[in-house]
């Protein structure tokens, strides 16, 4: 019967115990306790939240054989944990079949050691400050999460329950991981390698003309796009579309829809098997030569390179 136990640290984010749904339904689905859980801390006793409500806990060398740790930390990357600390996290870890670090928990494992060497992931908004804090790891911020092995990683909070329901597919199929995705009301259950967030929505314009623009071009990648295009949808000569639009997004209309047309081609790369040439059409590139120049600049790999790690966490799931 695995346990699976989710260690808080002080500020903790209570969104993140959200998680214990999946594993939950799991056994309502299984028509059995086929997964066991807890909530615990290094020291036990209660743990106080950010939002300032405390949860009582059990003290992690008092929990028992652990099946799966999964690391909880805040909406901020925790502090450097005391080498004590760390000393029984990683014993706690080691006897472990598999450890996870959840948004910012993901910061602790850096701490332990467990992430050298490996590719892992993060909230995007905290990935620069992830490198810098453990360089020996390959921080991916575009990613919902990884599985490297035993240690598991994930995106900003509600990407814990996309590791979750991951875990759960791991150990009892894809069935049964498909029907906690649907009684969660989750849309689906994100694969690893998907995207953290959308260019659309980084955009963010402030008024519709410029919002209208954009959803045009959205829907319309494989259109020219020109600036004279744009600027007539937004109802606007072309020198004060350039002009509005740059205000409002930080970014000139080109950048903007190359923008766009990376991230259509990437989840067409990802999520299909349609031939390189087509995704290149279909997502306003021409053709193949264009499309590999813009990955080059914007992932620093070509867009073979990207289906190969699809597929590659595709398959590390399946297993």
């Amino acid at each position: 019967m695995p346990h699976v136990s989710m260690v808080l640290t002080p500020g903790f984010q209570f969104l993140a115990l959200g998680v214990q749904a999946a594993f939950e339904l799991a056994n309502v689905l299984k028509g059995e306790e086929y997964y066991t859980l807890s909530i615990a801390s290094v020291e036990g006793g209660p743990v106080t939240s950010s939002s300032g409500f405390a949860v009582p806990t059990t003290r992690l060398d008092d929990v028992g054989p652990v099946d799966t740790l999964l690391l909880l930390a805040g909406l901020v990357p925790p502090p450097p944990q005391e080498e004590a600390t760390l000393d029984r996290l990683r014993a706690m870890a080691r006897q472990s079949r598999r450890v996870a670090g959840l948004c910012t928990g993901a910061f602790l494992l850096g701490q332990m050691g467990l992430l050298d060497g490996c590719r892992a992931t993060t909230h995007w908004s905290y990935a620069r400050q992830m490198r810098e804090a453990f360089p020996g790891v390959r921080v991916e911020d575009d990613r919902i999460f990884i599985n490297e092995g035993a240690v598991w990683t994930s995106a900003g909070l509600t990407a814990g329950l996309d590791l979750a329901v991951a875990l759960v597919e791991k150990d009892l199929g894809r069935e049964i991981a498909g029907s906690i995705a649907r009684r969660l009301v989750m849309h689906h259950r994100r694969a690893g390698g998907q995207s953290q967030h959308s260019e659309l929505l980084e955009l963010a314009p402030s008024s519709d003309r410029i919002q209208k623009a954009l959803i045009f071009a959205r829907s319309h990648l494989a259109n020219p796009l020109t600036v004279e295009e744009l600027a007539e949808v937004a109802a606007l000569s072309p020198r004060q579309f350039a002009r509005a639009f740059r205000a409002e997004t930080g970014q000139t209309p080109a950048k903007a829809v190359e923008q766009m047309r990376l991230e259509a081609a990437r989840l067409m790369i990802e999520e299909t098997r349609h031939p390189m040439d087509q995704v290149a059409r279909e997502s306003g590139f021409l053709d193949l030569r264009r499309m590999r120049e813009a990955f080059m600049r914007q992932y620093g790999q070509p867009p073979q390179a990207v289906r190969r790690l699809a597929r590659s966490a595709q398959a590390n799931v399946a297993r």
